[in-house]
């Protein structure tokens, strides 16, 4: 469930390409902001530091994400990347609030008039450019891996590309002489950090909360379940997240005769197909025979130690002893050791019918020596 050295090589490259462009930004739009009288590209710079902190984030994560598991974390460490994105969004939803409330508490002062030196513009439009040219970058890399993480890292810088549009068009505006339009642009650039980040928030925290996966991947999950042979039908099917990855149990429908052994085999063959073909860490199957359904009074049937015990005054020896638990009541498969005649057969099969009936629902007895084998009709007598 963790990540090559190279794909983790990758997410830490792309992360710290992340840092050093965030860094030169917002030294350069606070700067600027602060020289030309911008408030709304002083806020997209604070944005950029906002920024640096996600990026932290990411990178304490993306370090410990990729440990393995250990005693204290059973299934790994996949859940510290979703821990993360939560922790970017809300970064995002407390710095564009806190933007929203700067720039409306300064506008309604009156203390956002000023005109603002063009070179604001130049400087708003340059973080365009480079924070769009690092959405695509991060995008890829996060799409490539299929890391939440970094695919919300990816898009918080998307967020300041956009952020930088509206601070351009602010202004922009503010030079032709719409002075409020400045810090009306850092509200706006204010509200769409808010918004990002809440969406980031809400998406993690189902992640932490054990939420399903979304209905269309579920269908595609059960359509691989079904492709493999030998099951008949599926349920019980439940799916959470852990990290970027998917925990899920399920309870597949076999043949009701098939040997444990087969039964194994089947589940195992579920659970490699399905880790091979999505994005599956743990898939737990049990396997359930298809005529065994009715789980209270399945419980109601004896075990093997009280069946063998009943059995002994009449068969006291007994090669093979097969048990099939199945809704229609008990079925055994007995192999005796030794040749017996036709008629002796008989008298065993209907003493051990009889037997069996007085103490439990019985369907089928079989018999099965060197030389013949008897099957008595199902009954539905019990006890």
């Amino acid at each position: 469930m963790t990540r090559t050295s190279e794909e983790q090589h990758q997410a830490l490259r792309s992360t710290w390409v992340s840092v050093w462009i965030n860094i030169a930004l917002s030294s350069l739009q606070i700067a600027t902001g602060l020289w030309a009288h911008s408030q709304a590209l002083i806020a997209d710079g604070v944005h950029s530091l906002s920024d640096l902190l996600a990026d932290g984030v990411v990178l304490v994560a993306t370090h410990h994400s990729h440990a393995e598991a250990d005693e204290t974390h059973a299934y790994g460490h996949a859940r510290f990347e979703t821990a993360a994105a939560l922790a970017i969004g809300l970064i995002l939803v407390g710095t564009g609030l806190g933007l929203v409330w700067s720039a409306g508490v300064k506008l309604h002062a009156g203390q956002a008039m000023d005109a603002v030196h063009p070179m604001a513009l130049a400087i708003a439009l340059l973080t365009l450019v480079a924070k769009e040219a690092l959405f695509h970058y991060m995008r890829r890399i996060g799409e490539r891996l299929k890391s939440s993480m970094l695919i919300a890292n990816a898009w918080h810088a998307r967020a300041d590309a956009a952020s930088s549009l509206v601070v351009a068009v602010g202004i922009g505006a503010n030079l032709l002489g719409y002075h409020s339009m400045d810090a009306v642009a850092a509200i706006i650039v204010g509200v769409m950090i808010a918004k990002a980040g809440w969406n980031f928030t809400v998406e993690a925290f189902h992640s932490l909360t054990d939420h399903a996966l979304d209905p269309e991947e579920i269908k595609r999950i059960r359509q691989t379940i079904l492709s493999v042979d030998g099951v008949t039908q599926l349920h019980g099917l439940r799916t959470r997240r852990m990290g970027d990855w998917a925990v899920m149990d399920m309870h597949a429908e076999v043949a009701s005769h098939l040997s444990v052994s087969e039964g194994h085999y089947i589940a195992e063959k579920v659970s490699a197909v399905v880790r091979a073909t999505h994005r599956v860490a743990e898939c737990t199957v049990h396997i359930d025979p298809v005529q065994a359904h009715r789980i209270g009074p399945l419980l109601t049937l004896p075990s093997r130690p009280e069946v063998e015990t009943w059995l002994a005054p009449i068969l006291p020896a007994v090669t093979e002893l097969r048990l099939h638990y199945l809704d229609t009541g008990l079925e055994l498969d007995i192999d005796l050791p030794t040749p017996v005649s036709p008629a002796e057969l008989a008298r065993l099969e209907q003493a051990v019918r009889d037997t069996l009936t007085r103490h439990t629902r019985l369907h089928r007895v079989t018999l099965h020596t060197h030389a013949h084998t008897l099957t008595h009709p199902p009954t539905h007598s019990a006890a």
